[in-house]
Order: structure tokens, then C-alpha cells, then sequence
């Protein structure tokens, strides 16, 4: 796995979450963010299940730029 790096939220106090990658392997993009809590889980849950391999994490809009910029080179190493 050749994970690039892209961004932490500017505003974590701990510099770890959340944070955003890019799988130039997969070409796939990867995000820490906070666990949802259980009522935005139900929410979630109103237009499918959530399967075991998959979770459900909250990012700030403050970081939009980071998943675009992520987006972007996913699409670029997919040849997109």
C-alpha cells in the first residue's frame, strides 16, 4: 500500500483526526474521521445497512478542500 498523505484538519487539537489519504495503489480515498454517533447512525440507516467492513465517520466541511484535492489524485492515478 503506497498511501499519499493529504491532510489533517487545521483545527485538530491533537494533530491526529481527521485526516485524509490517497491509496495510489488503489487509487481509493482514505479518511480518519470521528465515529458517528448512534442517531446519525440510525439516520445512515434509513437508506441501507451499514455492512461490517464498512463504518460511518464524520469529517468537517473545513477539510473540503483536502478531499477534493484527494479526489483529484485518485482520479488521476485511475487514469479518470
Amino acid at each position: 500500500m503506497a498511501l499519499r498523505f493529504i491532510g489533517i484538519d487545521p483545527n485538530s487539537d491533537t494533530g491526529q483526526c481527521p485526516t485524509v489519504w490517497v491509496d495510489e495503489d488503489t487509487a481509493e480515498v482514505v479518511i480518519q474521521g470521528w465515529k458517528a454517533d448512534e442517531a446519525l447512525l440510525t439516520e445512515c440507516l434509513e437508506t441501507g445497512a451499514v455492512p461490517e467492513t464498512e463504518g460511518v465517520v464524520r469529517i468537517p466541511v473545513r477539510m473540503a478542500a483536502m478531499l477534493r484535492e484527494a479526489c483529484d489524485a485518485a482520479e488521476r492515478r485511475a487514469g479518470l
